[in-house]
């Protein structure tokens, strides 16, 4: 028997699950998560149709995120009702430069992961949490770490350098790129959907509160947004995206800012937020009149587009652009005002496709494909799972 492989994907306020069935590593079970950590924490799982299974609510003090850990344990081993679990797979933003694949977690990984939270700071060390917490309740239990860094490791060394002196680049300050496990399933199912694509010249947008695009070619990270940290490239709910360094200097001066008010600054007090003023999401946006808010929507189109035509310029041109991520797969909106601005690559969608949220939303003129294809990191890290663990081969899941 082989069991069931469980998934976790920690975040700041919020912890993840998702239960598979490990004979084929991909038949969702259960899929669950506990949300706003630390403010007013309540659990939600639903099954494989979407159907409610259970909610539980939490007092702020009553459960941070070692407790939330234990409670998802808890909650898995209720579910599968005796049934055992072949092994735990983990999202983890940064695998650095050396994990360039999934890895089976002992000791000797975590103290390598637990080097890097300095360059992940806000992220890793709640991806790196949890792994601490299940192996000491279950030291026996087979844990394995995905990196969301790893897709861009197949990127030339000229895009992932920064100009700066070598020492920098050789203590680790270069473009990482993240969201690769978001990217990896995207051109997995782009396989299926559209062969004749999958070796083209592919532009992915991964849209939501943490956004970024990266340029695929033949299946493999070419250039990303995103880079030495998840702040980089396109704004974001709360992240500013790129910014002049000589604006954080400035700050620091003009402003008596230290290093920590500036992390604050660019991390969860700018982006839709900062802008607006009102909300970093965009559907609280879209249904405000404030002009502020309309702004905002249109700063985050523009530099979408922005970065768009940079990576066109890297892959020298495009055959395809894939609209995935929260705003990506149920904002039609922002897919036509981006699209409208890419009129110069050939694109045109087809609006009532767009609306209706069909896979492919180009017009069948179009000069380049446009499509809109949902992720599911969860089920990219239950098929790494397996695979490292030996239940299933890559090629057998997808």
């Amino acid at each position: 028997m082989h069991g069931c492989i469980t998934v976790i994907n920690a975040g700041s306020s919020s912890l993840k699950f998702a239960i598979y069935d490990g004979e084929n590593c991909q038949s969702l079970m259960f899929r669950g998560q506990i949300e706003q950590i630390g403010q007013s924490p309540r659990l939600r799982v639903v099954d494989a149709e979407r159907q409610p299974v259970t909610e539980r609510h939490w007092r702020a003090q009553e459960l941070d995120h070692c407790g939330a850990t234990r409670e998802v344990l808890e909650t898995v081993v209720g579910l599968i009702n005796g049934a055992p679990v072949a092994g735990i797979g983990h999202r983890v933003v940064h695998g650095g430069l050396n994990y360039t694949a999934p890895v089976r977690i002992d000791g000797k990984v975590m103290d390598a992961l637990a080097a890097l939270i300095p360059l992940a700071p806000l992220h890793q060390p709640h991806n790196l949490l949890p792994i601490s917490v299940i192996a000491e309740h279950a030291p026996q239990m087979p844990q394995v770490a995905c990196f969301d860094t790893a897709f861009h490791r197949t990127q030339e060394n000229l895009a992932q350098l920064f100009a700066l002196p070598r020492k920098f680049s050789q203590a680790g300050i270069r473009r990482y790129g993240f969201h690769g496990l978001s990217y990896e399933y995207v051109v997995s199912q782009l396989a299926t959907l559209a062969p004749d694509l999958a070796g083209g010249r592919i532009i992915i947008a991964h849209l939501g509160n943490g956004a970024s695009l990266c340029a695929v070619y033949q299946g493999h990270s070419v250039a990303s947004t995103m880079g030495f940290t998840a702040v980089d490239g396109l704004m974001m709910g709360t992240r500013c995206g790129t910014i002049d360094p000589g604006a954080i200097i400035y700050l620091m001066d003009a402003f008596g800012m230290d290093a920590r008010a500036v992390e604050n600054l660019i991390y969860r007090q700018s982006g839709l937020l900062g802008v607006s003023g009102i909300s970093s999401d965009m559907r609280t946006l879209r249904a405000s009149s404030n002009p502020a808010a309309a702004e905002a929507i249109a700063l985050f189109a523009y530099r979408v587009v922005r970065e768009i035509g940079s990576l066109a310029a890297a892959l020298g041109g495009v055959d395809a652009l894939i609209f995935t991520g929260g705003i990506g797969e149920n904002d039609a909106a922002i897919r036509g005002e981006i699209a409208e601005g890419c009129r110069w690559l050939g694109l045109q969608l087809d609006d009532t496709r767009n609306k209706n949220g069909m896979t492919r939303i180009s017009a069948d003129t179009s000069h380049m494909s446009a499509w809109m294809i949902p992720t599911d990191e969860e089920l990219m890290v239950a098929r790494h799972t397996g695979s490292v663990l030996g239940l299933q081969s890559m090629e057998a899941a997808q």
